[in-house]
């Protein structure tokens, strides 16, 4: 038996023998999903061992829209060795808030290993990624979260409404929850003042635009008729999918509420370096290109940690994180699927699986197929760029050749190669982005075969037979092997003549470009598993404040009625007929793969239970987290 069976949640630790109790230290982020290549699958039943863990008995109360209200009740156990706590969660019609969870005083200090934070600069009117999504992992809250199925549960919202109408939503805002720094109780002003921030003209917030749309149009309206109740009048229906996605915690497009109290007596710059806001952590200090370190909130509403203290470290080299966590210095980080050798051998080191966090892809930058000509057409288009079609008809001999050579770039990358060395078997080869995890509904003709001849091929027939120069750089965000599988498709790439010159630059620093759509070349990036695929379609709107670097006249006209559509099987269905045109046909953007994740966990603490499921390409729920 290897080590790494030795380590992965054993189930010899003294736990109790009634089946019951054993249900509540199951895995419970969900091990159906296993499959052979895990590498913990000689243990017959994987048990979680932690001295917190949660037992969920649920009972869904309809109020017009799913609406589920939690009241925890904590029992503890004491065994000779470990003591345990095993908290159930009944779901019940209350009107009343949930009590905060009794705890210990919170004690010791947990760090964290990222590999990029930036400035902390967060304010929903000048916020932007990576801060974004490292706050909502942290210190932020938001109206929703997502669950392990990927439905809307409550968090700030204690329940919410869409009336019959399909144009008024009614969010009851949850009683009692307090702000940091002193700001007082959360109320319905703060609410408003957030998300109309984030929608706001200085906002840079990927779905700003749409922010906008839903809480700021001047056909519609927003009121508070009481301190705990919000009341949003659209000017058309949204699918409550693709509204929520931007009122959700947790995740780039996340949005996290904010003290309009502190916003208005300091001003947005200063409240921006040390932001009042409602989550388990509290800022207490940060320092560019160093640390955020943050301190448990006590009597949370939630949840208080277990751990007075926690930093979170910004060291860009993997190697340097794997060092930290072999000298204890680190209990978690950031890790690449080919140090899971060198961790197992850290003595009381575990891996927690949490299934499938994100998808990568590839952006083509500089196809900017609306107002060609014009003097204000948006970012830098270059009809000369090998990719990039001088003429917006996709009839046209010059759309025909740039369609040639996006398709050599895609044929070109071995998917299943990078997917069996760098990822080490953790995922699997993606065509079509945005479709990792909805890959059953994908039709059979959505190919990307590993043909470099046939790549070589039609560079030649679209006039490139000696290649052509792009620029190449990741989007560092955090995911695992996301540097090096960009190296390995910039190698790929040159065996079939494609000059590359690969970049490594910040995200900070990249974003900017992107939003401007003046990046020359392409990216790798690494986004989040769609709560419906659908979603990603906002990125090819020449309005969405980011983009793809890609937008067509044809996708301006019919991504609206995808979004429009909310009849669940016949959006599913303009879903599809969209990617085809665009992905498929068109080969304007192409997947890489799925990623699976697996996290490293130190020998000082427990595995954890993540508190949101919607985008977990980085760790959440450190909130969770136990002294072992």
């Amino acid at each position: 038996m290897n080590a790494l069976d030795r380590n992965l949640w054993r189930y010899d630790f003294g736990l109790p023998k009634d089946p019951d109790v054993y249900s509540a230290y199951l895995d419970p982020l969900d091990f159906d999903s296993c499959d052979s290549r895990r590498l913990w699958r000689s243990a017959p039943e994987p048990i979680v061992v932690e001295k917190e863990v949660v037992k969920e008995i649920i009972k869904e109360v309809v109020v017009q829209k799913e609406v589920i209200k939690e009241v925890p009740v904590e029992v503890v156990v004491e065994k000779e060795v470990i003591k345990e706590v095993v908290k159930e969660v009944v779901v019940v019609a209350t009107p009343t808030a949930m009590a905060p969870a009794m705890a210990m005083e919170p004690v010791g200090a947990l760090n964290v290993g990222q590999s990029s934070l930036g400035t902390f600069i967060y304010h929903p009117s000048i916020a932007g990624n990576p801060a974004i999504y490292v706050v909502s992992t942290t210190m932020g809250e938001a109206l929703v979260r997502f669950d392990k199925n990927r439905k809307a549960a409550p968090m700030l919202a204690e329940s919410w409404s869409i009336g019959e109408d399909t144009l008024t939503w009614t969010f009851n805002i949850r009683p009692g929850v307090q702000f940091h720094k002193g700001y007082g109780e959360l109320t319905a002003d703060d609410i408003i003042y957030s998300y109309q921030q984030w929608g706001s003209e200085s906002s840079v917030h990927a779905r700003a635009s749409f922010i906008a749309d839903f809480w700021t149009n001047p056909e519609g309206s927003v009121e508070s008729p009481d301190t705990h109740t919000v009341v949003v009048k659209t000017a058309k229906p949204w699918i409550s999918t693709r509204a929520l996605e931007f009122m959700r915690h947790v995740g780039g497009t996340s949005g996290n509420v904010v003290s309009k109290k502190q916003s208005e007596e300091l001003g947005i710059e200063k409240t921006s370096r040390d932001t009042a806001m409602t989550g388990s952590w509290e800022l207490v200090e940060t320092k560019t290109g160093e640390f955020w370190r943050m301190k448990a909130v006590q009597n949370h509403w939630r949840k208080t940690p277990a751990f007075a203290e926690m930093t979170l470290w910004e060291i860009p080299e993997e190697s340097a994180r794997l060092a930290g966590f072999q000298t204890g210095q680190l209990d978690t980080f950031i890790m690449s699927f080919d140090n899971i050798p060198q961790v197992e051998k850290v003595e009381g080191a575990l891996l927690n699986s949490v299934g499938l966090i994100s998808q990568a892809g590839m952006n083509v930058y500089g196809q900017l197929y609306t107002g060609i000509g014009d003097p204000d057409q948006k970012g830098d288009f270059d009809g000369d760029r090998a990719w990039v079609s001088a003429n917006a008809d996709v009839n046209s001999p010059e759309w025909a050749n740039a369609r040639k050579v996006r398709e050599a770039m895609t044929i070109a990358i071995d998917r299943q190669t990078l997917v069996d060395t760098l990822l080490a078997g953790f995922g699997a080869p993606l065509c079509i982005r945005d479709w990792g995890g909805y890959e059953h509904l994908v039709p059979a003709d959505w190919t990307c075969d590993y043909d470099p001849e046939r790549a070589k091929q039609l560079l030649a027939e679209a006039g490139y037979p000696d290649g052509f120069t792009i620029d190449l750089t990741t989007a560092i965000r955090g995911v695992a092997a996301e540097v090096e599988a960009c190296e390995a498709i910039a190698a790929m790439w040159g065996e079939v003549g494609i000059d590359v010159k690969l970049q490594r630059i910040p995200y900070q620093t990249l974003r900017p470009q992107l939003v401007g759509r003046t990046w020359p070349g392409a990216t790798c990036h690494a986004i989040s598993i769609r709560l419906e695929p659908m979603l990603g379609l906002n990125n090819y709107l020449d309005k969405s404040t980011f983009n793809y670097g890609t937008f067509h006249p044809y996708l301006n006209e019919n991504i609206g009625g995808v979004m429009g559509e909310l009849d669940d099987a016949a959006r599913m269905e303009k879903t599809l007929e969209m990617y085809d045109w665009m992905a498929h046909e068109q080969k304007l953007g192409f997947g890489l793969y799925t990623i699976e994740g697996v996290v490293p966990v130190g020998p000082r603490i427990q595995p954890w239970e993540y508190t949101s499921f919607s985008d977990i390409r980085l760790p959440n729920g450190y909130e969770n987290i136990v002294p072992r």
